[in-house]
């Protein structure tokens, strides 16, 4: 089920993804562009696959361009309950995987302690 929303100049795509029994409710959030439809596809693709170090129900995706004149102006935003990781790159591909990374260190550290 997908239900997209438009305010004023932010686009957001709110998805369930159904993983066995668990269902996690991914929000992407483009601000001042349309993210395409490969691109939320791989958002969800790879947020998705955090559902299983995690119990958090929801995870919230954020795209931005920051300084379009400049080379490294994709900044990805990932926030899934308590943890948070945000990254400038190249591509928003490239900025997802190092966010999802990240992620996974915070998760394995959290439930080390």
């Amino acid at each position: 089920m997908q239900a997209v929303k438009h305010y004023n100049s932010l686009h957001f795509l709110l998805t369930n993804q159904n993983i066995g029994d668990d269902i996690m409710k991914i929000e992407i959030q483009s601000v001042h562009f349309d993210a395409t439809e490969k691109l939320e596809a791989y958002t969800e693709k790879k947020v998705s696959k955090l559902e299983r170090f995690t119990d958090a129900d929801t995870a919230r995706v954020v795209f931005s361009v920051v300084k379009p004149q400049t080379a490294m102006n994709k900044e990805v935003s990932i926030t899934i309950g308590s943890l948070h990781a945000e990254k400038t790159c190249d591509t928003f591909e490239e900025a997802i995987d190092q966010c999802v990374d990240a992620l996974k260190t915070q998760i394995e550290k959290k439930k080390n302690k």
